[in-house]
């Protein structure tokens, strides 16, 4: 299977380098052509992933047209940025493997709905679950979610994403595995935010504990399965991201808590903290389905330039309930 990858970010290089274990043949996209040109002279990514020694047989391309040859394709892009790439692919009947995490602004679609729309025809299969890309990159062990509902080509995806040092699991529950990635980005800025603001490892434990609670009652509201959430892509992924500012999203959460403002901080536009654009949206659909996110609303109030003493003083002073609700 002749793999392509769309997106020659950190996380879109990282996969690159996995597919191209054993020396086998990627093409990876880039939308910038010296980045492409970087990754040819140097076998390295130098903007996006410094240090790490890439394959020589990660081939990088700029021309979307060099994508048609592929036999499936991996898509790195970030999420709100999904649709608008995936317009200039020729993508026909070849399976999308879904690598963004997040919800579309405006249209509360997730990324596979996104893909759906624009390109009927295309099996979908998203892979998600607890990564740094570096870590990946560089081979250290790795386990994700594979979801796929067509049974043959879950096992096929599976089977060619596989290396010594990654290791998918396989799920027919996309949209679970799907939620499970988008949420935490959120939940990961709100733990954050207790970092940069020294509330300490019990508040840090606590918003994990809640905010999962929060991921599990929206993603049943979605149709995701409770085993799936609970699983690499939803409470492993989230663990990973709300315990280290290699985490983007954590990051941000982190000067968001030390008084700096959002603005500010997303001025980088070399990196996205998906976080950040999922958090408003995610607002509104929990909104719409009637489900109760306390958790991800604080983010949002943050997100706003609300102070950060308000907001939890506001979470705290909610009134007492059962742990199950």
């Amino acid at each position: 299977m002749k793999i392509g990858v769309i997106g020659a970010g950190a996380w879109g290089t990282a996969l690159a380098q996995v597919a191209a274990h054993g020396r086998r043949p990627v093409r990876l996209w880039a939308r910038d052509p010296a980045v492409a040109e970087a990754i040819n002279t140097t076998h390295a990514n130098p903007l996006y992933l410094p240090n790490i020694a890439l394959s020589p047989s990660i081939e990088a391309v700029s021309d979307p047209a060099a994508m048609a040859e592929m036999d499936a394709l991996l898509v790195v892009t970030p999420a709100q940025a999904v649709a608008a790439v995936l317009a200039t692919m020729p993508v026909g009947p070849k399976p999308l493997v879904l690598c963004s995490k997040g919800i579309e602004a405006g249209t509360r679609r997730l990324v596979g709905e996104v893909a759906r729309a624009i390109h009927p025809d295309a099996p979908i299969a998203v892979l998600s679950g607890p990564t740094f890309a570096y870590e990946v990159a560089a081979g250290l062990p790795t386990a994700v979610t594979l979801a796929c509902e067509e049974p043959e080509l879950r096992k096929a995806l599976s089977a060619r994403l596989a290396a010594p040092h990654f290791r998918p699991y396989a799920t027919d529950d996309v949209t679970g595995a799907e939620i499970g990635g988008a949420i935490k980005n959120v939940l990961a800025i709100g733990c954050g935010v207790v970092e940069g603001a020294g509330l300490g490892q019990n508040a840090r434990a606590a918003l994990i504990a809640r905010g999962f609670a929060e991921m599990t009652r929206f993603g049943l509201a979605r149709g995701g399965r409770a085993e799936t959430l609970a699983g690499l892509s939803g409470l492993g992924d989230l663990v990973l991201t709300c315990s280290s500012t290699a985490s983007r999203n954590f990051s941000l959460g982190v000067g968001l808590g030390q008084g700096r403002s959002a603005v500010e901080l997303l001025a980088d536009r070399r990196t996205v903290a998906e976080g950040a654009f999922t958090a408003p949206v995610l607002r509104q659909a929990a909104a719409e389905a009637g489900v109760d996110m306390p958790v991800c609303e604080a983010v949002c109030r943050l997100l706003e330039g609300a102070a950060v003493g308000e907001v939890i003083g506001a979470l705290l002073a909610r009134p007492l309930k059962a742990e199950g609700q």
